[in-house]
């Protein structure tokens, strides 16, 4: 039986239309920071940052503006000539697993993880400009503490996405873990960086079922904003031969991850910042779509080998995150469409 409409809702068409996550988490947000939210780190001191870290970069490049800071994260953001006027951050930081990193003891007491982890990205809030968009890339155990670390400085969340694969460690203990998340906070939620148009994929409307409504709209023509859980082709773990592998560094994350953000949440022109550089998957993706980028380090050995990915080798899989299906049932009836927009750029 087909649904009927419900006239008793003041909405349009007559519709149940439910305020939404979205509208809901921007009223929280006002709220919250008055809310007493006490976490486990806030028992240990605030960082005290050293002076004048961020005064000279380690390695530049111009056109765009291409800058390495070495050392302390935290130091370094407290003196950023260019604190206000960052556009996008993207935080991937050490996750507290004892990953050998070069120089970074990435097994702490729980409570001075914490503290590290909201001093950093208290740091990042203070490098946003007013219409900032921040990003961090966390796994399960840490989650929560960071959502609401950012909800109680008065930032309100976008998304919480998630980025899923396939090649997750074996185990036999536990389910397998196949995803870490993706926390899309912004300053101001009707004052940001926001380009739909730039990530559009096809839809299963399109690319499954021959829905010929979906051709039928003036523009973008069977195609959709991705939705919250990232997966597809180049979306797995960067391991093994990948063509993005860079020896000796740990938990690489995909460029398609990167471009992903980099374009719905940037112009050309932006400054991105990520406080924690790696294998530099950051800069390399913003360097490659003409945007201004900051990255900090605290290995040299790493520094040095993230800037030249960054300013010689460049992005491998540029234009692949977007265009194609991420359909996971067969098609069930044709469509006359595009045979282009079934595959992603190559």
């Amino acid at each position: 039986m087909a649904e009927r409409k419900n006239l008793e809702f003041d909405r349009p068409g007559g519709y149940a239309m439910p305020t939404g996550a979205t509208a809901v988490q921007r009223r929280a947000a006002k709220e919250l920071v008055t809310a007493d939210i006490r976490l486990f780190g806030d028992q240990v001191p605030v960082h005290e940052p050293a002076p004048d870290a961020a005064a000279t970069p380690f390695l530049s490049a111009a056109e765009p503006d291409t800058r390495l800071y070495l050392g302390d994260c935290r130091d370094v953001l407290a003196s950023l000539p260019d604190k206000g006027s960052v556009d996008l951050v993207f935080a991937d930081p050490p996750f507290n697993w004892e990953v050998p990193y070069e120089g970074w003891k990435d097994g702490m007491p729980r409570d001075a993880y914490e503290r590290f982890t909201f001093d950093w990205l208290d740091g990042c809030i203070e490098a946003l400009a007013p219409h900032g968009s921040l990003w961090v890339n966390i796994p399960d155990d840490t989650a929560a503490e960071i959502v609401m670390h950012l909800k109680r400085r008065g930032l309100t969340m976008v998304n919480w996405c998630v980025w899923h694969f396939r090649f997750g460690q074996n185990r036999d203990s536990s389910f397998i873990m196949s995803k870490v998340h993706a926390l899309y906070f912004a300053k101001d939620p009707n004052n940001r960086r926001w380009n739909p148009k730039a990530i559009l994929e096809l839809s299963d409307r399109a690319a499954i079922y021959g829905d010929k409504r979906t051709m039928a709209k003036e523009e973008d023509k069977g195609m959709r904003v991705p939705m919250d859980v990232w997966y597809g082709p180049y979306w797995g773990r960067i391991q093994g031969n990948n063509a993005e592998r860079r020896n000796q560094h740990h938990n690489q994350l995909p460029e398609v991850y990167l471009e992903r953000v980099v374009l719905a949440c940037s112009n050309e022109g932006d400054l991105v910042l990520d406080p924690f550089c790696g294998s530099g998957t950051t800069a390399t993706v913003a360097r490659a779509w003409k945007r201004r980028s900051v990255t900090v380090e605290f290995s040299e050995a790493n520094a040095r080998s993230a800037w030249h990915r960054i300013t010689e080798i460049g992005m491998r899989r540029k234009g692949r995150s977007s265009g194609g299906s991420t359909a996971i049932a067969p098609k069930r009836r044709s469509l006359e469409i595009d045979p282009g927009l079934l595959e992603f750029p190559r």
